[in-house]
């Protein structure tokens, strides 16, 4: 499946959820998918995202890792669906507003939390959401800016 729907699938099963354990299952699946994507395009991406798309591929990576890891068949994993990137520039704008909406969901659920131990998840699974969010716009300005022109006489 193409990053774009898979990335809207989420955002769809991110405002779905109610409780607690929904809201972070679908925010470990968000970094997960950001991860993937991240991973595609440090491999497959233009050449000049390369640097910023490892670097998301980490962060995404420790989105996940500072959240439980939810029970999930593999076949119910969305960045396992991850087939083909599509237009970088579309999915990174998607994946941008993912993310955004990720941060949003986790300051709800840290505001509402009864227990030290999921404030501090959602503090830092934050942290993580915002971070990935930050080298996605990196990659869309760069993106943006696109391949320098060289003049003639001095290409020659």
């Amino acid at each position: 499946m193409d990053a774009v729907r898979l990335i809207v699938t989420s955002r769809r099963a991110l405002a779905g959820s109610g409780d607690a354990p929904q809201i972070l299952t679908e925010v470990w699946q968000a970094q997960a998918l950001a991860q993937a994507i991240g991973s595609r395009l440090a491999v497959f991406g233009p050449p000049r995202l390369r640097g910023e798309a490892l670097g998301l591929t980490e962060l995404a990576g420790r989105g996940c890792g500072v959240l439980d890891r939810p029970d999930l068949a593999t076949a119910d994993l969305r960045a396992a669906q991850l087939t083909e990137l599509g237009d970088a520039r579309q999915a990174l704008v998607y994946l941008g507003g993912l993310l955004g909406e990720v941060g949003i969901a986790l300051v709800g659920l840290a505001c509402a939390a009864d227990d030290e131990g999921t404030y501090w998840q959602c503090m830092e699974a934050i942290d993580a959401a915002d971070e990935s969010r930050d080298r996605v716009r990196d990659m869309l300005r760069k993106l943006a800016e696109g391949d320098p022109v060289i003049p003639e006489r001095e290409a020659g």
